[in-house]
């Protein structure tokens, strides 16, 4: 449970993404049983830009493995693993 590895860790903030109103909804929901699970826990999101609003793992990670150009869309240290990943399948 991320409750545990954040007491582990001594946070006491989570800090998560949110790109789409689908996004919303599993959040609070989430949010809703950390809270239930470690009240002291707290929880800050934050609105994507709308350049990344659409992007999901899943997808990078399919484009990655067809050749598709992802390398505005990551990191270049990611996008350099994926290619390596994709090479290995």
């Amino acid at each position: 449970l991320f409750v545990e590895f954040a007491r582990d860790c001594g946070a006491s903030v989570m800090v998560r993404g949110l790109r789409m109103s689908a996004d919303f909804e599993r959040e609070f929901e989430m949010a809703m049983m950390n809270r239930y699970l470690d009240p002291s826990l707290e929880l800050v999101t934050m609105m994507a830009s709308l350049k990344y609003q659409f992007l999901s793992s899943s997808l990078i990670k399919e484009a990655s493995e067809l050749s598709g150009k992802i390398i505005d869309l990551v990191p270049p240290c990611v996008a350099r693993a994926l290619r390596e990943k994709a090479k290995n399948l």
